[in-house]
């Protein structure tokens, strides 16, 4: 008979001669360390209250007050190779995260997920006896491969994670999320009219996590990745945090920096010789707005703040929970955020991004009359430079950027292995050193292979001694950025800390653009550029960086980002080269880098269905009450609802949808760059058509449903899920025509935004 591949005892002919064996699953010990992991999205450096902000974080500050607060703590300009990094110890590069994970380049710094050969924390963790859960937002799997078709091994539980529930994308309404639990799209459990919120979900299941596990095995300590979706766009918080902010910010983004920038000098969070960087290009004085725009851009602010400080009371809440159940002493807990302050609002900010990219710049004066719709479920807001450099405050630029307003940011570590609580660490660290401290904290070795696989070395620095000492020198003396053929390299420590950075320009040329050269340590927000000073150094420097890009896999560099986006119909992808899609229900809600790209094309969408009379319901919906496109049936017409930023296009069939069996046909055409045409067919009759006054380019960040309508409804004449009554037989998508350059951008920037 066939036994076991590995036994250790004797078999004899009974018992009673046979030594029995246990292969005992691994365990890291009864007083081993649970671990968290934190992680904020797009907030920066200046945005906590402990780090010189007036909005309110008591949580974070209490943790910064009972911990480690680091001063000089550095992340990459994005979020995915930020969180490939966290999560591996290693650069971002190395294990093929060089941009977010929604496109591959056929090189292996960007591959798309992490690559197999760099375990995660989660795997490693869980290979040693932890339980593992994530919530939050993944964004680290090919979005082409995060529909209900997979594969699956690059989400959560692919790797590493025991439980799983958030959302894959790099960005989903708070209202409304696009959930995944474990391996299987799932609905929101409340709606927004119920004051459901995506932030307090995700706590509420971690919690729950946590207690079904300690509940069974109180033995055995947890490992928890929480990555919020705040503070990314869209910026959106419950009624109540929205009025707590109202008028707190009237003064304008001027003299809130200023008063920012003081209240870090008295906090300590940055030197006393520090400058306030002028404000970046673009950038308008808050005393030459006009009033709608300050009006505007004040409300804008307040949603953020509302946004974060909703989050800190969720973070709060994780915390109580530790504490009640006696494991928060036992607890590991890091807050961190994965970049700077975003840009991606503009120079005026925007209350809706799908608008933004379809070229629409809506002025103040134009949404002025829906100021009250702004950090609510009937809005996609993110708020301007001027706001996001004073989150960045007292840097300059911001997520994106290789100078500090794009990588230097908030961290906070509390719990075992912190001997001095309450104090602060001016030591230079990287978001790569994170994993190699909390492998030194638990008493784990990073393996040499895993699942059979030759693994990358772990090259962050543990910063272990600082956690004990907060005189300790740094471990981290030489570290490289890059992101988008912008570059940057921080060299020394302590009083002779350098900074070389060149902001690349697309398609520009890398040999002969030029550098800057700040000493860090006098210097800590980039206000005098050394670069003609000390050629010599920044000569050496950029040498450096050369032998670091080659040590970390960087190259070759490459400026290609939101082109990258566009690249469907090749092998190995769910996009047919024919563009013919076919649907048929049930189905599950698709992300829009896996469905049909029906924004900026001209398509045909062809129904065969079956009904009674009276039977209603969508056929096929994508985007939101924002902005999308519904096909339905009621009142037993054929009805196109294509909203384009609640503006409504509605075309009704002027023939009834007959019962029993028919063909429905939408047929949208493109006439010019911004307009088209859209006609309803019934089983081959003509029933009715209208011009399109806006044609979109790109429609939403969120994608089809078929047979319903999940979500937010995108028509005003139903309430979601309106389901099909009939039987829908399928749904097929012709892709007519390849997108114009102008769609195919509109698209890919719109998709880079989200990010």
């Amino acid at each position: 008979m066939s036994r076991p591949s590995r036994f250790e005892g004797t078999i004899g002919k009974t018992v009673a001669d046979s030594e029995a064996w246990y292969d005992d699953p691994p365990h890291p010990g009864s007083d081993a360390p649970n671990v968290v992991l934190v992680l904020l999205d797009d907030t920066g450096f200046a945005q906590f209250g402990c780090y010189g902000s007036d909005i309110d974080t008591p949580n974070v500050d209490a943790l910064a007050a009972g911990g480690a607060q680091f001063t000089n703590f550095h992340v990459t300009p994005l979020c995915s190779p930020t969180r490939a990094s966290l999560l591996t110890g290693r650069s971002q590069h190395a294990v093929g995260m060089r941009a977010v994970s929604n496109f591959r380049t056929g090189f292996p710094n960007q591959l798309g997920h992490i690559s197999n050969h760099a375990a995660t924390i989660a795997e490693v963790l869980g290979s040693e006896g932890y339980a593992t859960f994530c919530v939050g937002k993944w964004h680290l799997a090919p979005m082409e491969q995060c529909s209900a078709a997979g594969p699956f091994d690059q989400w959560p539980l692919g790797r590493g994670f025991d439980r799983f529930y958030g959302f894959l994308e790099g960005e989903t309404d708070q209202f409304h999320p696009d959930l995944v639990q474990d391996n299987h799209p799932i609905d929101p459990p409340g709606r927004p009219e119920d004051g459901y919120h995506v932030s307090e979900d995700m706590i509420d299941q971690l919690i729950g996590m946590i207690s079904d596990s300690k509940g069974v095995r109180p033995d055995r300590p947890f490992f928890a990745y929480v990555p919020f979706g705040a503070t990314h766009a869209p910026h959106q918080a419950p009624a109540s945090y929205l009025e707590k902010y109202k008028g707190r910010y009237d003064e304008g983004w001027d003299v809130v920096r200023q008063r920012w920038f003081e209240r870090q000098l008295e906090l300590g969070v940055i030197p006393a010789h520090t400058e306030l960087a002028p404000r970046n290009p673009g950038v308008d004085a808050w005393d030459d707005l006009s009033e709608n725009q300050k009006r505007v851009n004040c409300r804008l602010q307040e949603a953020f703040a509302a946004f974060l400080d909703h989050t800190d009371d969720q973070i709060g809440r994780l915390i109580e929970a530790l504490r009640d159940s006696g494991q928060l002493d036992n607890t590991i807990v890091v807050v961190l955020a994965d970049n700077g302050a975003s840009q991606e609002g503009g120079p005026f900010g925007v209350m809706h991004e799908m608008k933004f990219f379809n070229g629409i710049f809506d002025t103040a004066d134009d949404v002025i009359d829906q100021i009250d719709n702004i950090g609510g479920p009937h809005s996609h807001t993110n708020y301007p430079w001027g706001w996001a450099q004073c989150g960045n405050t007292p840097f300059k630029w911001y997520k994106q950027n290789t100078h500090e307003g794009g990588v230097h940011v908030p961290m906070i570590m509390h719990g075992p292995g912190v001997a001095e609580a309450g104090t602060k660490r001016d030591q230079f660290v990287n978001v790569s050193d994170i994993v190699p401290t909390i492998y030194e904290l638990v008493d784990v070795s990073a393996p040499a292979t895993f699942k059979g696989l030759e693994q990358l070395p772990v090259t962050g620095s543990s910063f272990a001694p600082a956690l004990a000492d907060s005189s300790a020198p740094a471990s981290n003396t030489l570290q490289y950025f890059e992101m988008g053929g912008s570059r940057a390299l921080v060299a020394g420590a302590g009083d002779d800390l350098w900074k070389a950075v060149c902001k690349h320009d697309k398609g520009a040329d890398y040999d002969t653009e030029q550098w800057e050269l700040y000493h860090l340590s006098g210097d800590w927000s980039e206000c005098n550029d050394l670069a003609e000073v000390e050629p010599e150094r920044l000569s050496e420097l950029k040498q450096l960086w050369w032998e670091q890009a080659e040590r970390h896999g960087v190259l070759p560099l490459d400026d290609r980002m939101i082109e990258l986006f566009g690249a469907r119909f090749r092998d190995n992808s769910p996009h047919p080269a024919d563009r013919r899609y076919v649907y048929r229900p049930p189905m599950s809600p698709m992300p829009g880098q896996a469905a049909a790209s029906i924004g900026g094309s001209s398509f045909d969408l062809t129904a065969r269905v079956t009904r009674e009379a009276g039977d209603g319901g969508v056929i096929y919906a994508t985007g939101t009450e924002n902005s999308g496109l519904s096909v339905f049936v009621q009142n037993d017409k054929l009805v196109v609802d294509y909203n384009a930023f609640d503006d409504h296009t509605i075309l009704e069939s002027e023939i009834n949808v007959p019962t029993g069996s028919s063909e429905l046909v939408l047929a949208i055409r493109r006439t010019g760059g911004r307009t088209g045409t859209m006609a309803l067919l019934v089983d081959g009759t003509l029933a009715g058509s209208i011009d399109l006054p806006l044609f979109m380019s790109m429609m939403s960040s969120v994608g089809p449903s078929v047979g319903y309508d999940h979500g937010s409804p995108v028509s005003a004449r139903y309430e979601a899920p309106f389901a099909f009554e009939g039987t829908l037989h399928e749904v097929v998508i012709q892709l007519l025509s390849r997108k114009d350059v102008e769609a195919q951008r509109a698209e890919a920037a719109t998709e880079m935004s989200r990010q």
